[in-house]
């Protein structure tokens, strides 16, 4: 089984499973509990932390551990909002492009009445910084923004709109779930107010992530208690906590990590392209993420592929995990301005650390002659 879906999760190190499960045998006290099992819990917990602020650049005070991602921005754009209603701003800016989890959010505060914007964007799904300069103004509380885009893999302008929130007073926010692990990321030079990410996509379990927050800034917590310095109540997922901090510190050097997999990526989309008529790759010209490949292979329906794909043992998706599988078109792509029947074309195949030349290699040997006769029927019938 060669697995092309990494933007969905990745699978965990063998050094992550053993820091879980060697956790929850041990350590299984309650870190707010005075007796040795929770002082014993507690260190650990200190430790793990120390650990994932170390390779995130961070200070262990500004890191606050959440279930995952969607709990993260959640956190961050509650409780940055309420945090600056004091001071009368009350708008919140999102780009059209965000998560869709992260969308849904702010659909429920437009069903509560309150100021929301998007930022569009452009044709190869790069931020249109001329809508982010007309929407970031003076009374804005929070800007949230995507560093890169789980379907697409373009990089996100932050710094660019960094600047701009800072010129209006704004909070800035950053999703980072699809940038760490798979770029360089540190966060004391990374600008944002906020950060969030998530373990599961960097080889660590599921239910734990983190919000970065820089010292010094305001935020209202949402689940109250006095875990994690009162900002997010409940008792901490210690072995989750571990399984995370033993991902981070397995990542080892990202950055050549990273061009390996770019290199194996181009070599993907070059070779389907040469192989096959009609190959179109989403957002090729864009900045992108290393791992992440959006195409279309004529108009053939994404099921299509998906089906050809499976049969050879290979698992892709049609877009995020979380909303592929439905019948209307990517709101990723529907933001580029591409049509619809495209759109519902759009295949993704995600790289990671286990993707090898020989698994791209096979995909480049046995998928075209699946597909080259779908493709040649294609034509005959636009024809």
């Amino acid at each position: 089984m060669i697995y092309l879906d990494h933007n969905a999760t990745t699978p965990p190190s063998a050094g992550v499973v053993q820091a879980v499960l060697a956790t929850m045998t041990d350590v299984w006290g309650n870190a707010s509990s005075q007796h040795p099992h929770g002082q014993q819990a507690k260190g650990a917990l200190g430790a793990a932390r120390a650990s994932v602020a170390r390779v995130l650049g961070c200070k262990p005070s500004e890191t606050i551990f959440t279930s995952g991602a969607t709990e993260a921005n959640h956190l961050a754009v509650l409780g940055l909002h309420a945090a600056a209603r004091h001071a009368g701003r009350g708008r919140i800016v999102f780009s059209a492009v965000e998560h869709a989890g992260h969308l849904a959010l702010a659909q429920a505060l437009i069903a509560q009445r309150l100021p929301v914007d998007f930022i569009g964007v452009n044709a190869d799904g790069t931020l249109d910084l001329d809508s982010a300069a007309r929407a970031i103004g003076p009374d804005v509380a929070v800007v949230s923004l995507m560093a890169a885009n789980n379907e697409t893999g373009v990089l996100m302008p932050v710094d660019d709109v960094r600047a701009l929130a800072q010129a209006a007073g704004a909070r800035l926010h950053v999703d980072a779930t699809q940038f760490v692990g798979k770029a360089p990321f540190d966060f004391a030079r990374f600008g944002a107010d906020a950060v969030s990410l998530s373990a599961h996509k960097l080889g660590g379990p599921k239910g734990i992530g983190a919000l970065l927050l820089r010292q010094g800034i305001a935020l209202q917590p949402q689940l109250h208690g006095s875990q994690e310095r009162r900002r997010r109540g409940g008792t901490e997922n210690l072995p989750a906590v571990a399984g995370f901090a033993a991902a981070l510190e397995g990542l080892g050097d990202v950055a050549a990590k990273a061009s390996r997999i770019a290199q194996l990526r181009d070599a993907l989309e070059q070779g389907l392209q040469r192989a096959l008529p009609h190959v179109h790759v989403f957002a090729a010209g864009a900045p992108r993420v290393a791992g992440t490949s959006y195409l279309r292979f004529g108009a053939l329906p994404a099921e299509v592929v998906l089906q050809r794909l499976e049969q050879l043992g290979v698992c892709a998706s049609s877009g995020a995990a979380c909303s592929s599988g439905g019948s209307e078109p990517s709101h990723v792509l529907t933001a580029m301005g591409v049509p619809r029947d495209e759109a519902l074309a759009a295949v993704r195949l995600s790289l990671g650390a286990t993707t090898s030349a020989r698994d791209i290699d096979y995909l480049l040997a046995a998928l075209p002659p699946l597909l080259a006769p779908l493709l040649e029927n294609d034509a005959a019938h636009a024809a």
